[in-house]
């Protein structure tokens, strides 16, 4: 079939200079190859080029001023890329990386992930280039309240509904949420991930990592297996990464290591969850500062592997939780895994293994959890906050996280059954895909030519 080349070959003349898109595009139009072959009704309705245009991309600019008095500016950007199955849901992301294509890519996946959650969402994505890094609460309550004064005439409960990403967490949704108030004059649900005193869903904040936890358990169980007693490695310091932490202490786990931008920390003992939270949830500072409580621990700059992967793959486990960021596990990471005895990897972060790495975890037929599949925890948690803002409830704990448990073990049957129905039962790649992209073409093509 020539229409993956060619729709690639479409994506650079239309949309160049986006390498982040064009993987993520490619990876989900190759594992739909046996589904077209089997269904060429997906294809006789273009859904193909269809699907991968957004239906909308709002770039804008972003002017505010520094402590110093000096105006700065910065590039904004919403992706609503589908609503075939319900309003555009998906993060913001504050971070220098971001470009439009960053922001593509992590649309593209969402539309799938949230297509998997079975709950009425479709799929977007937004952020600017501006670094919360070394700023201080005013300079990024100013930030925000610029950024949100553009974003407001986009989004709505019923039409966008964005949730926090990397450099957005519960204090830059309070600036948002805030200046969209005092802008529309409405007190509504238009974001997710809300402080728990006005419209938040507990467990929110933990949901993308507790989800991912309970991912490699479905998996792990599926092969016989259990997760408690298991050596873990994590990357990433974030809510994800940490909150992936705290679920596996509880499953009897053990996790050894976390990352942050400049290093690895590297704990046989275990990591400890509550300096990790005080470095980095309250004081925001390196992952370095970890030694002066635990000088037994080890920590390896990044600079150890600067051509060919990362420090905290290179080390001995049983499972692999990549929580940071796209693209951080490469070939050379995925050989150093599977040398180590890693038998089982459930993605926290968006897309966070190369295509590399990828294809060496589904040869070997390891227990694989793809992004779009295993990170789904956050999105519908997100979605669970909008059905409490909509009701004026709130929900218990443990009402969330059962509800997470059952999504994500829901999660986990559909690509599992998809695999198997196209005769790669390990392949959960495969699965996701096509699950995913099942649900929204059918509404696609039942709501018409939109």
């Amino acid at each position: 079939m020539p229409y993956v080349h060619n729709t690639l070959e479409c994506l650079r003349k239309s949309s160049p200079a986006q390498t982040e898109f064009y993987q993520a595009a490619e990876e989900v139009l190759e594992c739909l190859r046996p589904l077209f072959e089997r269904y060429p009704e997906y294809l006789e309705h273009s859904i193909i080029e269809r699907i991968v245009e957004p239906e909308r991309q709002i770039m804008f600019r972003i002017c505010w001023v520094d402590d110093k008095g000096t105006v700065q500016v910065n590039k904004g950007y919403r992706v609503q890329f589908n609503s075939a199955l319900g309003p555009y849901k998906g993060g913001l992301r504050f971070h220098p990386s971001v470009t439009s294509g960053t922001i593509k890519f992590l649309g593209f996946e969402q539309i799938f992930k949230n297509a998997l959650t079975g709950l009425p969402i479709g799929g977007g994505k937004g952020g600017s280039d501006f670094n919360p890094k070394g700023k201080s609460d005013g300079e990024i309550m100013r930030f925000c309240q610029a950024f949100m004064s553009e974003l407001y005439r986009h989004i709505g409960p019923n039409t966008d509904v964005p949730a926090g990403d990397i450099g957005v967490g519960k204090r830059e949704i309070g600036y948002l949420f805030g200046q969209y108030k005092r802008i529309t004059g409405l007190y509504e649900g238009v974001l997710t991930g809300k402080g728990l005193d006005w419209g938040g869903s507990i467990g929110r904040k933990e949901a993308t990592g507790y989800g991912a936890v309970y991912f490699a358990q479905n998996m792990l169980k599926a092969r016989g297996q259990e997760i408690s007693n298991k050596t873990c490695l994590i990357s990433g310091a974030g809510n994800v990464a940490i909150y992936t932490i705290e679920k596996l202490y509880e499953l009897g786990a053990k996790p050894i290591t976390c990352s942050d931008s400049s290093g690895t920390i590297v704990d046989e003992n275990g990591i400890d969850l509550d300096l990790l939270k005080e470095l980095k949830e309250t004081r925001r500072v390196s992952l370095k500062h970890y030694l002066e409580k635990h000088t037994q621990a080890n920590y390896i700059p990044n600079s150890e592997y600067p051509d060919d992967g990362h420090s905290v793959w290179r080390l001995k486990a049983d499972l692999a939780f990549p929580c940071a960021t796209q693209n951080e596990l490469t070939g050379a990471d995925a050989d150093a895994l599977l040398e180590n005895g890693i038998y089982c990897i459930s993605e926290g972060a968006n897309m966070p293994s190369t295509a590399d790495a990828v294809d060496k975890f589904l040869v070997a037929k390891i227990a694989y959890g793809p992004g779009k599949a295993a990170n789904a925890g956050g999105v519908a948690t997100s979605q669970l906050e909008m059905a409490q803002n909509s009701s004026m409830e709130k929900w218990s704990l443990d009402k969330v996280d059962s509800k997470l448990k059952a999504i994500m073990e829901n999660i986990h049957t559909q690509c599992a059954e998809t695999a198997e129905e196209f005769g790669e039962p390990t392949n959960l790649v495969l699965g996701a895909n096509i699950a995913g992209f099942r649900k929204v073409a059918n509404a696609m093509i039942e709501q018409g030519v939109t």
